[in-house]
């Protein structure tokens, strides 16, 4: 039996497992993202975000271990450059798996896995939703009516300021031309 054992085989041997999460860990530091099945994806996270810690702290001990499980002098220079640098404030969680559909040739659940950190869009979308969730009123009612008053008030309020500007008629300009004139 198999109670207290929390290890996801993924129908490999040891050491067919072992490479194939360094060799995925190593391409997730690379290139930031990587799509790969969700059971992959669990255990690479799993595998990934311990080493991910170490990279807070640049010591030549944690550099040697993380070389250990990597193998991948490449990774591990940019795990302790950027990504270190990037997550140094973050307490955890640094990667995120997005679930994108089935596998058209086996029907395999396939997943995103990406560092949290590196991902422009996510994070600017997030914030977008924050910002416009901090306008709300804490009236009661309809909300339609009073949305429609301000902006109303708000297009008044721009044209009587734009009408104080005084331009010349062009009367004027005639009998200030018609000054100059008699003036030479």
């Amino acid at each position: 039996m198999r109670h207290g054992k929390k290890v996801n085989h993924l129908g490999r041997t040891s050491s067919h497992r072992k490479a194939m999460l360094a060799n995925m860990a190593s391409s997730l530091i690379k290139h930031k993202r990587i799509i790969t099945t969700v059971a992959k994806a669990k255990s690479l996270r799993i595998y990934v975000e311990p080493l991910i810690t170490r990279s807070k702290e640049a010591s030549t001990h944690n550099m040697r271990t993380v070389f250990a499980y990597l193998g991948d002098k490449v990774a591990v220079t940019e795990l302790f450059t950027v990504v270190g640098e990037k997550v140094a404030n973050r307490p955890g969680g640094y990667t995120r798996i997005l679930k994108t559909g089935n596998r058209a040739g086996d029907n395999a659940e396939m997943a995103m896995i990406e560092l949290v950190d590196f991902n422009e869009f996510f994070d600017g979308f997030k914030q977008d939703k924050k910002k416009s969730n901090t306008r709300r009123s804490r009236r009661s009612g309809s909300t339609a009516p009073k949305a429609a008053a301000p902006v109303a008030e708000v297009v008044e309020a721009e044209v009587i300021e734009e009408t104080p500007v005084v331009e010349e008629t062009p009367a004027a300009e005639e009998t200030s031309e018609n000054n100059e004139e008699t003036k030479d």
